[in-house]
């Protein structure tokens, strides 16, 4: 693909009326996460990954963010709005808690169409966590064309095959769990899905990243904490990022909000750090999602 091509076939989109919908939906947010810990805590350090992209199909109407100790506010490489969260002198547990009220739009045809400083070609790099291994390579032989301009509906046929092979069930891995495990292990959760539907991409050398945020689940029964993924499709009249939630094989619409993107979990995840003393550690993650007008497309 001639990647000098990118910006002309971007602009010629963003002139289309319909790139995305007219009626916004509001998302009511809020997350809570709590460590709790057997003995004191001398020291932690936290890599927060907690507000939302400024992307343009959402915008924030109101953030906040509580936490003892202090932040220090930043923009990572890939764009995310983060925070380093230190707590020094003894301390027994660390709460964060972030809320607010953010408006989606719904992209046409999930094409995201905000300009970026980034090469697509950036996100072909194989990690630990997407490595394309042989069961890998099988797996793609069978499903995708052998082409690296591949079409949105190959892309869905793709998402449609990885949730066949591997069965949501949650609690079934962890967040260290690599893509080719969840394909041996048949079970996984929104993340293992997104690192499967990674690898794959990277298999075809097609640009593809790790998305993290929110979902308004609707009647269904995945958490509201989600995982998904970009990919970089070739068509005739639009040639881009494309949103797809491998879970559910589908686009991304309005009942999604985007808090950060990366390869994979390990440079997307909300919540990271390390901590100094602390004993055994208990977490509860709470994650309440309420849609305030329009109406999802996932219902």
């Amino acid at each position: 693909m001639n990647w000098a091509t990118v910006s002309v076939a971007i602009f010629s989109c963003l002139s289309r009326p319909e790139w995305r919908a007219d009626l916004p939906m509001q998302l009511s947010i809020k997350h809570q996460t709590v460590y709790r810990y057997t003995a004191p805590l001398a020291y932690t350090i936290q890599q927060l990954r907690l507000t939302p992209r400024i992307e343009s199909h959402q915008r924030a109407l109101s953030w906040h963010m509580h936490t003892s100790g202090h932040r220090h506010a930043y923009t990572d490489a890939y764009g995310n709005l983060c925070h380093t969260l230190t707590i020094s002198g003894q301390h027994h547990e660390v709460s964060i808690v972030v809320h607010g009220l953010v408006e989606t739009f719904t992209p046409y045809l999930g094409r995201l169409m905000d300009a970026e400083a980034l090469s697509p070609l950036v996100f072909t790099v194989a990690t630990h966590l997407t490595e394309p291994t042989a069961a890998i390579l099988d797996f793609v032989q069978r499903i995708l064309p052998p082409t690296t301009e591949l079409q949105t509906s190959h892309l869905l046929s793709l998402a449609e095959h990885i949730r066949g092979s591997v069965a949501y069930q949650s609690g079934a891995t962890i967040v260290t769990t690599s893509a080719a495990d969840a394909l041996q292990l048949g079970y996984g959760v929104c993340q293992d899905h997104a690192h499967l539907f990674l690898a794959c991409c990277h298999a075809r050398g097609i640009p593809a990243r790790y998305v993290s945020g929110y979902i308004d689940p609707g009647t269904t029964e995945h958490a509201a904490s989600h995982a998904w993924v970009d990919v970089w499709v070739s068509e005739k009249v639009f040639a881009g990022w494309v949103s797809i939630d491998v879970t559910h094989a589908r686009l991304m619409t309005d009942a999604y909000c985007r808090l950060a993107i990366g390869r994979d979990y390990d440079s997307a995840a909300p919540v990271r750090g390390v901590r100094r003393g602390g004993g055994q550690e208990l977490l509860s993650v709470q994650v309440q999602i309420a849609p305030i007008s329009g109406a999802s497309s996932l219902v």
